[in-house]
């Protein structure tokens, strides 16, 4: 499937914008649709963009305050009388701190209780470890039900959060905090449970979800210098995975490496590394949180600081593809 990419994807200038402007627009939007559209936000409602819909269609629009326990719990009730509630806070307080609701009160019912974890990865910055959810991956992809999705950019979360307005299923959205590149268009296909190819390659498959996706397409354009070919597989959809798109990614290039703004344990690279395992056993590299929270410092230090820049990665894949050997069918 063809993927369009903006134009000036390479350039310095390339265009920027949160991820979460996307969800705002795309909940407006949804709610204009849809009028059993509801949204409930934890006294975040600027921060995570739902001003938007709350000034658009105020009597659908709850503020619940700093209780989200009572968020996600007002939102099944809301569910379950036929409502398709929306309920955004920080990731580190949604689902950092109601995991527990979200289980018994969403995903045990399979209610379409619709997740918004905003402010996710070490990019939230200055706010520092408390703030910087890291774990929310490995959190909700092991929770039974639960749709789990982490946008690429500011136009993928648009059409993501229509995507789960209409989908029946609870779902969880990851949104970043800080400006990034936007590298999809209007045009640029979106379907959950679909990842798609962004460049073709046949050296190491790099497979990329959230922001981290437009990290890895940089690292493919200067790893070209260096005579190493490499694909581009961006994964917006975690759970449930594109098995197919995947593996044969990972069956033409032998060699996989994954990235993402969250800890690799229980994360998208884990997720990876156990449909590889079980299906192609390919040698695999996680670019990720090693195992240690983050620090406070301006967005763009702190990527570069825990290696999750194009230029930080290009000398890990590089390494890598020196001195891996490929998968081999036969194997």
């Amino acid at each position: 499937m063809s993927y369009p990419l903006q134009p000036d994807v390479f350039n310095d200038d390339v265009k920027l914008e949160p991820i979460r402007a996307g969800f705002g627009r795309g909940l407006k939007a949804a709610g204009a649709a849809n009028d059993k559209i509801v949204a409930l936000c934890a006294d975040l409602t600027e921060s995570t963009q739902m001003h938007l819909f709350r000034n658009e269609f105020p009597s659908r629009f709850v503020e619940v305050g700093i209780a989200e326990q009572n968020l996600v719990a007002v939102a099944a009730g809301l569910a379950r009388a036929g409502k398709i509630p929306f309920a955004s806070s920080y990731a580190a307080f949604s689902p950092g701190r109601n995991w527990e609701q979200i289980k018994t009160t969403a995903a045990i019912n399979n209610q379409p209780v619709k997740i918004i974890g905003s402010h996710a990865g070490v990019s939230v910055g200055p706010d520092g470890a408390t703030h910087q959810m890291l774990e929310d991956i490995a959190l909700m992809r092991v929770m039974p039900n639960m749709v789990v999705i982490a946008p690429g950019d500011s136009i993928e979360a648009e059409k993501a959060t229509r995507a789960i307005a209409e989908n029946g299923k609870p779902s969880y959205l990851r949104l970043a905090r800080e400006k990034s590149p936007i590298f999809s268009t209007d045009e640029s296909p979106f379907e959950i449970g679909q990842a798609y190819i962004l460049c073709d390659g046949h050296d190491v498959s790099l497979m990329g979800t959230g922001a981290m996706s437009y990290q890895l397409l940089k690292s493919a354009h200067l790893l070209e210098s260096v005579g190493i070919n490499a694909e581009v597989v961006h994964v917006p959809t975690i759970k449930p995975l594109d098995d197919a798109t995947i593996l044969d990614s990972a069956r033409r290039c032998g060699r996989v490496i994954t990235a993402e703004e969250a800890q690799i344990k229980g994360g998208f690279g884990g997720a990876i590394a156990e449909l590889l395992s079980e299906k192609m056993p390919t040698p695999l590299k996680r670019i990720g949180m090693q195992d240690r929270y983050g620090e406070s410092g301006e967005p763009n230090e702190l990527l570069d600081y825990f290696g999750l820049t194009a230029e930080k990665m290009v000398d890990v894949i590089t390494d890598f593809v020196h001195n891996t050997p490929k998968y081999h069918q036969e194997y």
